[in-house]
């Protein structure tokens, strides 16, 4: 079991009176920060939710509404959440500015270490199979450690998926879509600097062609159940419309909503009402799976041996 120290106070939020604690996890390259959200009828069965946000590999942490926010809306429908400060790549371009800052070092798969490592304690800690989501490239990484988990031996019982990216190029976006685009995302998620993000995380070519960097058009035999919930307005939904395609045709229970005239990362944004139904279709999709998980382990212990 991957050791875990808790570091820090244990926190009330106001609003849902949901706790969370912080918490070190154990993972091969040094400790994980992670929060570990739990509802407040702690004695009422939660499902477990580890949860990743996103920025573009590069930026992001525990604090921010895509984060944090989210925890505190799934927690308070009944969700246990474990937020993960995984470790971030270089700021693309700018390499210089990542060595200052420790980051020199981080590439694929590093990342996606950390998070496989706190899927694992989670299971640990929980007693049994955990959900795995994200958004945006945290997303990615949850898509990619799914796989790993599978691989293992060890699936999750099921994914959730905001706004992911997960080609290592963008699919061509449709005429259409890039017609709705608007403000600045127009230039900031041009295809050929989301590209470039995607080739800053790799570090390499090799690496920008492997299955456990960028999912999309590789086996994705075993993969769970998934959730998918992507902005209309977004460039992005090309690669996950072909990813969607490519998980039914592996065999996966895909459930997707495209929320209409929405942005990329709403979920940083928990005043708009896309946020809260984001979060309503979260906890009610992983409270379902996780009945019907509990459901089939119950049938296998009635087994004749």
């Amino acid at each position: 079991m991957a050791r875990a120290d808790v570091v820090s106070h244990r926190g009330l939020t106001s609003s849902s009176q949901s706790g969370f604690e912080h918490v070190n996890v154990s993972g091969p390259h040094g400790g994980i920060p992670v929060r570990w959200y739990q509802p407040a009828a702690s004695d009422v069965f939660s499902p477990v939710l580890v949860w990743l946000h996103g920025g573009g590999f590069f930026t992001g942490g525990l604090e921010q509404p895509e984060s944090h926010d989210v925890a505190l809306g799934l927690a308070g429908r009944g969700i246990t959440v474990v937020t993960v400060d995984y470790r971030l790549v270089p700021l693309p371009v700018l390499a210089q500015v990542g060595a200052l800052a420790g980051r020199a070092a981080v590439r694929h798969p590093l990342p996606s270490d950390d998070v496989a490592a706190v899927v694992r304690w989670a299971r640990e800690r929980a007693g049994g199979p955990v959900f795995l989501g994200g958004a945006s490239a945290g997303a990615c990484l949850a898509a990619t450690a799914t796989l790993r988990m599978t691989d293992e031996g060890s699936p999750v019982l099921g994914t959730v998926l905001a706004y992911g990216f997960f080609h290592a190029a963008l699919p061509v976006p449709p005429a259409e879509l890039r017609s709705r685009l608007t403000g600045h995302r127009r230039l900031t998620h041009a295809p050929f600097l989301l590209d470039a993000v995607n080739r800053n995380y790799a570090g390499s070519a090799t690496a920008l062609s492997e299955r456990l960097a960028f999912p999309g058009g590789h086996d994705l035999s075993g993969f769970p159940p998934a959730l998918m919930i992507d902005a209309d307005r977004d460039v992005m939904r090309s690669s996950a419309e072909r990813f969607a395609a490519e998980l039914r045709a592996s065999g996966t229970d895909v459930t997707r909503r495209v929320l209409p005239e929405t942005h990329h990362a709403f979920l940083n944004r928990p005043a708009l009402p896309e946020f809260a139904t984001a979060i309503d279709l979260i906890a009610g999709w992983t409270a379902r799976h996780a009945d019907e998980g509990q459901g089939s382990r119950r049938e296998k212990e009635e087994e004749p041996g």
